[in-house]
């Protein structure tokens, strides 16, 4: 009688316990999903760069988009002008500490004669399906993780990263390699006066004896 007692109690258990996404391993199942979103603005130009006015207008758009470290910038001038635009737009973008892109993304609409397109590149990063808690985290005879396993550290990564296209891409690094660089703080530890100089003393008591 015992026996038929748990098993029918045991199975809508198990039923429920099988529902939801299904992990056995100690990876998460959840990864950061980065998405970009290109921003234009078309400004006239002239053979010398661009026309009166628009850096102006140029500068107040960059304001408005409150431009910020991760953004990508650049200049797509179907007429180059020996390239006096994309340095007049370079120049604005430094104020904000962003360096131009050489190479600007394909944006849909054409661009008209006369004219160039500054696009601004945002990108964000977030982990869809997060958080889940469609697994329970009862026994279920399944040796998997729960559901949500993992999704906090994923969605701090994704939170916390500066330019989220780093999850995608990473970063070069450098050619060069200097090894007083890299040095530099092992040999300045190494120099360092230890924390116990100065003339610390240290007392000494005995209880027993002379």
């Amino acid at each position: 009688m015992r026996k038929i007692l748990f098993a029918a109690f045991s199975a809508p258990a198990l039923m429920l316990g099988g529902c939801g996404t299904l992990n056995r391993g100690v990876d998460t199942v959840y990864q950061p999903v980065v998405s970009r979103t290109d921003y234009t603005f078309d400004v006239q130009t002239t053979p010398g760069g661009l026309a009166p006015g628009e850096a102006d207008r140029v500068a107040g758009w960059l304001a408005t988009m409150r431009l910020h470290y991760g953004d990508h910038v650049s200049v797509d001038d179907p007429n180059r002008g020996g390239g006096a635009a994309t340095g007049q737009v370079a120049a604005i973008a430094a104020r904000y500490g962003i360096l131009i892109d050489d190479r600007a993304p394909i944006t849909p609409a054409p661009i008209t004669a006369g004219m160039a397109r500054v696009v601004v590149s945002r990108t964000a990063a977030r982990v869809p399906g997060c958080p889940d808690f469609s697994r329970s985290g009862q026994d279920e005879f399944e040796a998997s993780t729960t559901s949500n396993y993992g999704c906090a550290t994923q969605a701090n990564l994704a939170a916390m990263v500066a330019d989220p296209l780093d999850l995608v891409r990473g970063q070069p690094g450098t050619d060069t390699f200097d090894a007083r660089t890299s040095g530099r703080a092992i040999d300045t530890y190494r120099k360092a006066t230890p924390t116990g100089a100065g003339g610390t003393v240290i007392k000494t008591e005995s209880t027993g004896g002379k």
